[in-house]
């Protein structure tokens, strides 16, 4: 019989309080993007391209999302004029996904709206206790592609 050591014991319990934040974050995505007729999945894929233009197949292996799902928000948020698709010079199939004017416009609204709400989450929490959270949730991350690889 295999046991856990208390790492991996420590590991599985921070798994499982991630799988809860990340339910959390994306319900409280949710009620931060419903005014402007979005979703947290919406969301993710204007963020992707806030920057300058992607293709979905880009967005998705950024965000760690399907590309299938990708490419049906970006088809929905194209309908809406949130995005347009425009040519790739490096690849003839596969178009780069940018913002238009209706879309920064929005990306704007959610920006404000989301300094908002982390700065109230994020009260009374310093920044270093961020910071090393954030630096673990990095570690375990490139461990998990490291193995992923393997």
């Amino acid at each position: 019989m295999i046991f856990h050591t208390k790492s991996g014991e420590a590991f599985t319990a921070l798994i499982l309080e991630a799988f809860r934040f990340n339910g959390r974050l994306l319900a409280a995505g949710d009620r931060l993007t419903k005014p402007l007729k979005l979703s947290s999945a919406r969301w993710q894929v204007l963020g992707a391209i806030e920057r300058g233009p992607l293709s979905v197949a880009q967005i998705a292996r950024n965000m760690g999302l399907a590309r299938q799902s990708v490419q049906r928000i970006a088809d929905s948020l194209e309908k809406e004029r949130v995005i347009e698709y425009s040519p790739n010079p490096d690849h003839k199939r596969a178009k780069l996904v940018h913002l238009t004017e209706k879309g920064r416009s929005v990306m704007k609204k959610l920006g404000q709206s989301q300094i908002r709400w982390s700065n109230r989450i994020a009260a009374g929490t310093s920044p270093g206790e961020i910071d090393a959270a954030l630096a673990m949730i990095k570690k375990f991350g490139l461990r998990l592609e490291a193995d992923r690889r393997s």
